[in-house]
């Protein structure tokens, strides 16, 4: 690999800004002063930028239980964003599968395999994710049926594909759906005279989420529930 490019790899740099500081001398390359970008390294040579070791990380698979009052946007000039919560290196390199409201909590993904996020969140693969709402009103029985045939949201041309709802008391629901329409759940329910006071996703695919994670905590996926989804 290319030097530039390994320091791009490892820090998020453009090709031009990190061959402008290789050539500018702030590269050190196993203890010697490298100025030439195309220098060709090894998984064993040793880089440094301004004394820090740089390393490249591989593929990551994150699970983070999303409090309120975050977004999923890289910037966002009003909220933080999910990347505050994360103690990681090269945080700009990551994104999230799919998107949680700003008021939503619950089971959110985040990586930098972009593959692997696409296979989740493309309408394609139909991955199902599950909702617990709270309701403003009670949920009527017949709800059940309504969106087991797909119910048409306002704005849209196609009912919704079937979804399965569980009716856990007058105003506490739990939902799957298998696709991610704009504020989907909210539009199911508004589209039968509802409204949704309280989002928490629980589960997406096979993956639930932890019960020991608390808000704002994260934690790796193992290499089984990263292979769940491809």
């Amino acid at each position: 690999m290319r030097l530039d490019k390994f320091v791009c790899d490892c820090t998020g740099l453009t090709r031009s800004q990190a061959g402008k500081l290789i050539r500018q001398g702030e590269i050190l390359l196993n203890g010697v002063l490298c100025k030439q970008p195309a220098q060709q390294i090894k998984a064993s040579d040793v880089v440094l930028l301004d004394d820090e070791l740089l390393q490249l990380t591989g593929p990551r698979y994150i699970l983070l239980h999303k409090p309120t009052g975050y977004v999923c946007s890289t910037d966002d000039p009003d909220h933080n964003t999910v990347f505050v919560l994360l103690d990681e290196p090269n945080v700009e390199k990551l994104h999230t599968v799919g998107r949680l409201d700003l008021d939503t909590t619950g089971l959110l993904l985040i990586t930098d395999d972009g593959q692997w996020s696409h296979k989740i969140s493309s309408p394609k693969h139909h991955c199902a994710k599950t909702y617990r709402a709270w309701l403003a009103d009670p949920v009527e029985d017949s709800a059940i049926a309504l969106f087991a045939e797909g119910v048409m949201l306002r704005g849209e041309k196609d009912l919704t594909k079937p979804a399965q709802l569980e009716i856990v008391s007058p105003t506490e629901c739990l939902l799957t759906i298998h696709e991610g329409r704009y504020h989907q759940v909210k539009r199911m329910f508004a589209a039968i005279g509802n409204k949704v006071v309280r989002l928490h996703r629980e589960r997406v695919g096979s993956l639930a989420l932890d019960e020991s994670l608390a808000e704002g905590e994260y934690r790796f996926l193992s290499a089984d529930e990263v292979t769940s989804f491809k």
